[in-house]
């Protein structure tokens, strides 16, 4: 069975960077009738809060990405223990006691060589008298043994990949403080849970590497591996930067649609054009991850706004109920009502406004040279309620009274009774129009 897993870190909120591998590994999961798991990477306690993992969850289900199983780190060290000590009897993984200073020093001078930057295994020519010994001076960490050989794998958006081990250092597993890192744990996790694909962004290529001989080492099955590419920003800025203006709690805030997050996410970076799609449900059935490239991405958050305009003018009263009755929009009044902004609204958190320009009138937008005429103009208006023909018949006894045609006559009234310098037709504002408008 296809198995699939997305793994954040709580220790912060999800965002537009985040989602492409959560899209990727659920669509992929779906498509096979397989399973999506949600695996929270909470092995650093002191960074790790309850209210990320519970904003993953809400982050998620507002876009409809379901999961069915959910699994915390935290939970599994045990597993991690075991993992660890198998390693050590079989003699790839080994205590390193090298600080940050010495490593760096190290890193330097291979630089300064004109050396790749590769730790040195000195750690493996220890005795067992100077180990006893740094290790009650400085603590110690643990690096995995890499076979120095090349790692190959057909990557599912790359292509085919090689990377020579022995120009990479052997990857710490656990830190001075006996924290387990990503690495280790991701593998145990993988192995165990049965992970079968997993999609993830390109910056992890090298890790793969690393992961693959860890997961062969284990006895584990290697899953098929697809590395997306990263975002940057509309210019090719990095995007990094901006990531914490980009969370998806805040795009909601704004009152950008999910169904418009997903529809750009499914594709960007793609070889096909963005398609508006209605659900989750369509975005995995016109999803295709061959069709993806490796070359950076432009994201331009500009771009989510008019989806989700385009989106909604696609829904009807009913599909937004919840969000007219929260307006006050009157029952019989709310399908002509949807019907008239539905097309000229940019968030629901718009609709408010429109119900309140038509129930108390809007605040009259005149040109100092066309006060008198609206002034003569709303004299000649009788009291609501108005009906389809009320603005056919206005209009034209205003041009008969002034002499005024064209834009110049119906700019200037549609100025003073919305406010605003264009909208949808007149002729249907009119007889929504709760009250006669003012100068």
């Amino acid at each position: 069975m296809t198995t699939t897993r997305f793994a954040p870190s709580p220790t912060g909120w999800l965002h537009i960077g985040n989602l492409r591998a959560a899209l990727f590994n659920y669509a992929i999961a779906r498509q096979n009738g397989g399973t999506f798991v949600l695996r929270i990477d909470d092995t650093d306690p002191e960074r790790s809060k309850d209210e990320y993992v519970e904003g993953i969850k809400a982050d998620l289900t507002w876009l409809g990405l379901t999961w069915d199983r959910m699994e915390y780190q935290s939970r599994r060290m045990d597993r991690y223990a075991e993992a660890k000590q198998r390693l050590i009897d079989m003699g790839r993984l080994y205590e390193c006691f090298e600080t940050p200073v010495e490593l760096d020093l190290k890193r330097k001078k291979q630089l300064n060589m004109g050396k790749p930057p590769v730790y040195d295994r000195a750690a493996l020519a220890l005795t067992e008298d100077e180990k006893n010994a740094l290790r009650a001076e400085r603590g110690s960490h643990w690096r995995f043994k890499l076979d120095q050989q090349r790692i190959d794998w057909p990557d599912g958006i790359i292509g085919d990949i090689s990377i020579d081990a022995a120009s990479v250092s052997d990857p710490v597993l656990f830190k001075n403080d006996g924290q387990i890192l990503y690495t280790l744990a991701s593998v145990v996790d993988d192995v165990e849970m049965g992970i079968t694909d997993i999609v993830r962004g390109s910056d992890h290529v090298t890790n793969t590497a690393t992961q693959i001989q860890i997961i062969q080492a284990l006895g584990g099955t290697v899953p098929r591996f697809a590395h997306h590419s990263l975002l940057t920003g509309p210019k090719g800025e990095a995007l990094s930067k901006r990531l914490g203006t980009l969370s998806l709690r805040d795009l909601r805030a704004q009152g950008i649609a999910p169904q418009a997050i997903l529809s750009l996410m499914a594709r960007l970076g793609s070889a096909d054009p963005v398609e508006l799609r209605a659900d989750v449900t369509e975005v995995v059935a016109g999803f295709d991850l061959s069709k993806f490239g490796s070359a950076p991405t432009k994201f331009d958050a500009e771009d989510l706004g008019p989806l989700t305009a385009r989106y909604l003018a696609t829904l009807s009263a009913q599909d937004v109920a919840d969000v007219l009755t929260s307006a006050g929009v009157p029952t019989d009044l709310r399908v002509p009502f949807w019907t008239l902004v539905r097309d000229n609204i940019a968030t629901l958190d718009d609709v408010a406004g429109w119900w309140a320009m038509l129930r108390d009138g809007a605040t009259p937008l005149v040109d100092d040279e066309d006060r008198e005429f609206i002034a003569k103009a709303l004299f000649l208006l009788d009291s609501p309620p108005y009906t389809a023909d009320t603005w056919s018949n206005w209009t034209t006894l205003v041009k008969d009274e002034t002499g005024r045609k064209g834009k110049g006559l119906f700019m200037p009234l549609r100025k003073a009774v919305t406010g605003l310098e264009r909208g949808p037709e007149m002729a249907d504002v009119m007889p929504l129009l709760q009250v006669k408008p003012k100068l």
